[in-house]
């Protein structure tokens, strides 16, 4: 979900809140406090739609902190996270929203904070192979959406991001796994490429891992744990190149055979063929 979409949604919560303001106008004229608290809700909001989104965040904060009491003050301190995350201030943004879930936990737009918390996790993220602490935070608040609030938009957009998120670590883990490899530290590689396997089973790294246990377990001389791996990989994945490469380990004649068997069913093929025009 990008930028502009949040955004949409912040303006539908902004549009609703004055189509019920019209009406309440008339019963706060009294209220000063109110009327100055909408004055300078709708202030911050514009300078957000003029494109001030750093003015437009102190103008939400300061909002919420002079009119704690009112119904506007947990829409100002949303707005504000959202502001700050317009300018990718991850940080402020991350600590206004841990803020928020404490002290609005009864907000009707609690599910988009909490969405927007792993946004600002997944978007913060600047080099996956030497920090993974961004990524998994925001595996776990993605996953955490999705099954506080199954039936929302923020759950289908959290499940595409959490598939993306798991196989950037399982990239990781793969890339720590055979660096190991190439170092010849098997109990290590191994363990990399096992977290794979157990803990990023949906990802597209599952078929080389269990190819890699299949090497490192024949490597070890540990032939039926290797065999395992290689079972496991032809029962899923019978047609991956993995499977072949797998194949190859415990049949060195492999490639041999199997071009003989090409060669064979070429054959039968061209006689059927002929056959056609006796």
């Amino acid at each position: 979900m990008k930028k502009f979409s949040l955004y949409a949604f912040l303006i539908l919560l902004f549009l609703n809140s004055c189509s019920k303001d019209e009406k309440e106008i008339s019963v706060l004229k009294e209220n000063r406090q109110d009327l100055e608290m909408i004055s300078s809700y709708r202030d911050a909001y514009q300078a957000l739609e003029e494109g001030d989104p750093y003015f437009a965040a102190k103008k939400f904060l300061e909002a919420e902190l002079l009119f704690p009491q009112s119904k506007w003050a947990s829409q100002s301190a949303l707005m504000a996270s959202y502001s700050f995350y317009l300018q990718n201030y991850y940080t402020e943004a991350l600590s206004n929203l841990e803020r928020f879930v404490v002290v609005y936990p009864k907000s009707k737009n609690l599910v988009y904070a909490h969405y927007l918390i792993a946004i600002c996790y997944y978007e913060s993220i600047e080099d996956e192979k030497r920090d993974s602490a961004p990524l998994i935070k925001a595996k776990e608040k993605f996953t955490f959406v999705i099954e506080k609030y199954p039936n929302t938009e923020f759950a289908l957009d959290s499940q595409f991001k959490l598939s993306l998120i798991e196989n950037i670590l399982a990239a990781k883990e793969m890339y720590l796994g055979r660096h190991y490899l190439k170092k010849e530290k098997w109990i290590a590689s191994m363990n990399r490429f096992k977290n794979v396997i157990e803990n990023f089973s949906q990802t597209v790294f599952v078929e080389e891992a269990l190819h890699r246990l299949v090497e490192v377990n024949y490597k070890l001389g540990l032939i039926d744990e290797s065999q395992k791996y290689a079972n496991i990989l032809g029962y899923n994945y019978m047609s991956s190149q993995w499977y072949k490469k797998s194949y190859k380990i415990f049949n060195q004649d492999y490639s041999v055979q199997l071009n003989k068997k090409i060669e064979r069913d070429k054959e039968g093929v061209l006689k059927r063929f002929k056959k056609l025009f006796d």
